[in-house]
């Protein structure tokens, strides 16, 4: 652009100098240089006006996404809950005197050495994982410098307080939210959230947001992208003490929609412990009315057994699934599906594998089979570059919005404005791709002016629509849950 205004300079110089030097200048030449001089400005506008990639899709997504036919105005949610304390990941290991070393995955932290090691880990991965930390007296030494550390800061927490507070923005919608509630996290809480007084309690718990950006590094390591490292000593959460409550108090509160998450806090509670206390969560979450849809909204998770079970029991009594790539592959290699053989992601995940996965999970332990007796009959799949809504054909409705929804809320807090700022984000999706990498499948063009692609495999349906991620993001903790949130909003269950 800065070429076609110097030369509109210049050229505008060159007229007056031969037109004062020699009046007798040819007026057909002048003329031409006139005429050329328009034709340059003209040009330099129409420049200046052409929208980016990221201006088109941002404005198709305002057309596509509108309003399910019946929304839902109660929704009960929980049972994880907290407050986080994020800082920067690498200051706050260096305030603890810890030096930089070489990533190792630890399943459980019981030193700082394990934190140190797995925080690298995932660092060089620019990936995000939660951990539980054992010792709880190292746990609060740290948590108390975290507090303490120069620029720390307080926010709600816990998958089920968060998407909470993302559905409570939408007036329409009154939330119960049941999990551990102490003062702080009580004082931080949306003004239309419904507490139960049995989940109040004299104190908080408090998870640890190690947040680092693309670019920073630490010894040897760097981040090629911006994420976090969570990390607690949570036993209210791991044992998810308020499952009880929370489903006793649907009675009266009468949900449309239920949200539950949490399950991935037993997992560092030990084998013995997990075991008992998910028989217990199946049989109350099977006591939810079955005309009442159930999201289940995942997490880290390292223990395939433990992964296995909540596949076998838990999977096939809720209707809809959130979770993001590190989940999605951690499920196929803990039932030996699709792309299994894959120690992780390199770089942004293929489609055609992403999709052949939400397939199976569907055909596993979903209802493909219309004479099957699971419910599960919605994915909702996200990752920095694009996210993807898997629906059974017949149970979901308006699922362009809700996958749109979901993308444009991804851009924009990511940024923390309120709407998408074309000058702040950057498309990062593949504008062409395989629906499969295990069949014959076909091949997708991204078109920004309808941004959201369709295609089906079997009786299932799936919709992909890119993120336009955020240059410089100011806080990535609780971007799926905001995603999975929205995406819920504008979903609607289909009439059986």
């Amino acid at each position: 652009m800065w070429r076609q205004a110097f030369a509109a300079v210049l050229l505008a110089v060159s007229i007056g100098y031969f037109y004062q030097s020699s009046p007798a200048f040819p007026e057909l030449a002048v003329r031409y240089l006139t005429t050329s001089l328009q034709s340059l400005s003209s040009c330099l506008q129409r420049s200046s006006s052409t929208a980016t990639i990221e201006q088109t899709i941002s404005s198709a997504w305002d057309t596509l996404i509108t309003a399910p036919a019946t929304q839902w105005t109660r929704v009960a949610v929980g049972v994880n809950t907290c407050v986080d304390v994020v800082v920067t990941g690498v200051g706050l290991l260096q305030a603890l005197a810890v030096d930089p070393g070489t990533g190792v995955d630890h399943e459980v932290l019981h030193s700082k050495e394990d934190l140190k090691e797995t925080f690298i880990h995932y660092m060089e991965k620019g990936a995000a994982a939660e951990r539980f930390y054992s010792d709880k007296e190292s746990f609060q030494r740290i948590a108390r410098a975290a507090s303490e550390y120069p620029g720390a800061q307080h926010f709600v927490g816990g998958n089920a307080a968060l998407i909470g507070q993302k559905l409570a923005t939408n007036p329409h919608v009154t939330v119960l939210l049941c999990g551990p509630v102490g003062p702080k996290l009580h004082e931080l809480l949306a003004d239309q959230i419904i507490v139960p007084a049995e989940s109040l309690q004299v104190t908080d718990e408090y998870h640890l947001i190690l947040e680092y950006k693309a670019g920073d590094k630490w010894g040897s390591s760097q981040a090629p992208s911006a994420n976090r490292f969570i990390f607690s000593h949570d036993t209210s959460n791991g044992e998810m003490s308020a499952l009880e409550t929370f489903v006793g108090s649907m009675e009266e509160f009468q949900p449309q929609l239920v949200v539950l998450s949490g399950l991935h806090m037993m997992e560092g509670q030990g084998r013995e412990l997990w075991e008992e206390r998910l028989k217990e969560a199946v049989v109350t979450i099977s006591d939810i009315p079955n005309e009442v849809p159930i999201h289940l909204e995942l997490a880290s998770m390292t223990d395939t057994d433990y992964m296995n079970s909540i596949m076998q029991e838990v999977l096939p009594i809720v209707n809809s699934i959130g979770l993001n790539e590190q989940e999605l592959l951690f499920i196929s290699q803990a039932g030996l599906g699709p792309h299994s053989q894959l120690p992780s992601w390199s770089g942004v995940p293929d489609v055609g594998q992403v999709s052949d996965i939400l397939l199976w999970i569907l055909k596993q332990h979903g209802r493909t089979d219309l004479e099957s007796e699971a419910d599960l009959t919605r994915i909702h799949f996200h990752t920095l570059a694009y996210h993807i809504l898997a629906t059974v054909d017949g149970f979901w409705a308006n699922q362009v919005s809700a996958v749109s929804a979901g993308a444009r809320v991804a851009g924009s807090q990511a940024c923390g404005t309120q709407e998408i700022d074309v000058n702040r984000v950057v498309l990062k999706a593949p504008l062409e791709f395989h629906t499969s990498r295990d069949e014959p499948g076909q091949t997708m063009t991204l078109n920004p002016s309808e941004p959201v692609v369709v295609w089906h495999r079997e009786n299932v349906s799936f919709y992909l629509t890119p993120v336009l991620v955020c240059k410089n993001p100011l806080r990535t903790v609780g971007l799926g849950d905001a995603i999975s949130a929205e995406g819920l909003l504008y979903s609607e269950m289909a009439e059986q």
